[in-house]
């Protein structure tokens, strides 16, 4: 095993000590290690039923974020886990993919969280438990497939397998159109946020992976959300690829992704000039604040309501972070763009996104920076380090410094840069508590969270060898 994963990675051709490399063996045998056969039904919601009904029950092989605390599919982890997996053994990858668009129904969705069985749901809070038919999660799976196609080859293996998924990506891609578009063509909006106006600071947006990451204030079917559009973006390159394969017609995806990848139209729709930087559009104000006082609806009453000073208006989310960067980190962005010089300065500003440790969610100017939700909620994509997020920025830094464009060498540099802090911290992390962690402290770089985290964490090994 050690042979093979020397000829997977090279890591000790790019100058790593034995300890490191130690350390990336431990990140990927959990990482695959971690994969699990499940069995059972979800519970599910839908306009077709009136209480929450059993899905078919099914089975499902997968990776999952922690054996000990989330030890269950997350369809937008899986398709981070599998970017990883893929390089170690792409049989494992084709596997998982298959058994994820088996559990799509006749509409087109997936349930986002696969809670298969009593055994898992007594585990989860039941909250959580219920499936909501309307309610998505980033296409990450797109991630896995497009990594799988890279290099105009595919193997037997693959062949066969986007023939018999081909109909349910089909399907998959429709759904998405159909359930999560905007008010203007081309435009998405994440259904499923919560709709409180007395509980949250922000109301959550958990259907977009993304938590509590700063949105529109008051959710309305008014609202842009512009890494949704990013990742519907890579959909549509990944089904006009895999129609070429097939030899199948993909004009209407080409069409798509011309459409969505369109700098133009994108800059029309998601750029805030006051923000200097991508942003969703909604029904907005960021003069709100937590405050003591009763909701009637409570039993017993919360200590802390929201309160809004100043009424929202139509306009863009004063929110410089991770969503912001998704043109970029999806490589939407032309190479020229000066956009993109925009995005490179806000991400090297430590007084924005830059750590020693990595990118932090949320900029330290965002008015919700570090800000907790409730009283009970800690801030969770609100400043912390993620890895996953973290390899994308890493990734796109390394292959815009790859094209011809004003920003190539800066790109190189900032690649380089983050490269190292990331490895750094993380390799330190492990060394002193002896895990991979689901996000890191932006101001000391140390561990937090869910831990062992050996989901997305590990995609570390990526970043060390340099696999993009």
């Amino acid at each position: 095993m050690e042979e093979r994963f020397r000829e997977r990675f090279h890591l000790e051709e790019k100058g790593f000590m034995s300890e490191q490399v130690s350390f990336a063996q431990a990140a990927l045998s959990n990482m695959v290690g971690g994969m699990g056969y499940f069995y059972g039904s979800s519970l599910v919601q839908s306009r077709h039923n009136p209480e929450p009904v059993a899905y078919p029950p099914a089975p499902l092989h997968t990776a999952v974020p922690s054996r000990s605390f989330f030890p269950r599919g997350f369809l937008w982890d899986e398709g981070f886990h599998l970017l990883l997996i893929a390089r170690w053994d792409p049989t494992l990858a084709w596997q998982s993919l298959a058994h994820w668009l088996d559990l799509i129904n006749a509409d087109g969705w997936i349930p986002r969280e696969q809670i298969l069985g009593p055994e898992a749901r007594s585990k989860v809070p039941a909250e959580f438990v219920v499936q909501w038919e309307e309610n998505a999660n980033p296409p990450t799976l797109f991630l896995a497939l497009r990594q799988l196609l890279t290099g105009g080859t595919v193997s037997a293996e693959g062949l066969q397998f986007l023939r018999g998924a081909f109909p349910r990506l089909q399907t998959w891609y429709d759904w998405f159109n159909n359930t999560q578009n905007g008010l203007l063509p081309y435009t998405y909006r994440w259904r499923g946020r919560d709709r409180d106006t007395l509980r949250f600071l922000n109301p959550k947006t958990l259907t977009s992976g993304l938590d509590d990451y700063p949105r529109a204030s008051h959710p309305s079917d008014d609202e842009r959300h512009v890494d949704l559009r990013c990742w519907m973006a890579l959909a549509s390159e990944v089904m006009t690829t895999i129609c070429e394969l097939l030899g199948e017609d993909g004009g209407r995806y080409k069409a798509s992704h011309m459409a969505l990848t369109d700098n133009s139209r994108l800059d029309k729709l998601h750029w805030s000039e006051r923000l200097g930087a991508y942003a969703d559009y909604g029904n907005h104000t960021q003069n709100v604040a937590l405050t003591p006082g009763q909701d009637p609806r409570s039993v017993p009453p919360p200590r802390l309501i929201r309160v809004v000073r100043k009424p929202p208006k139509l306009q863009f989310v004063g929110a410089l972070g991770y969503v912001s960067l998704f043109p970029f980190i999806l490589e939407i962005l032309s190479p020229d763009s000066p956009k993109l010089g925009r995005l490179l300065d806000h991400l090297r500003d430590a007084d924005r996104l830059w750590t020693p440790y990595g990118i932090r969610s949320l900029s330290k100017s965002s008015p919700l920076f570090l800000q907790r939700n409730t009283e009970h909620d800690p801030p969770y994509w609100r400043g912390p380090i993620w890895i996953n997020i973290n390899y994308l920025v890493v990734r796109a830094l390394y292959r815009y410094s790859q094209m011809e464009g004003p920003y190539r060498e800066r790109a190189l540099g900032l690649y380089r840069e983050l490269r190292t802090n990331l490895i750094s911290n993380l390799y330190r992390q492990y060394k002193e508590s002896g895990f991979l962690w689901e996000q890191y402290n932006d101001q000391t770089g140390r561990g937090q969270g869910c831990h062992p985290f050996t989901g997305w964490s590990s995609l570390i090994v990526l970043v060390m060898a340099e696999e993009f």
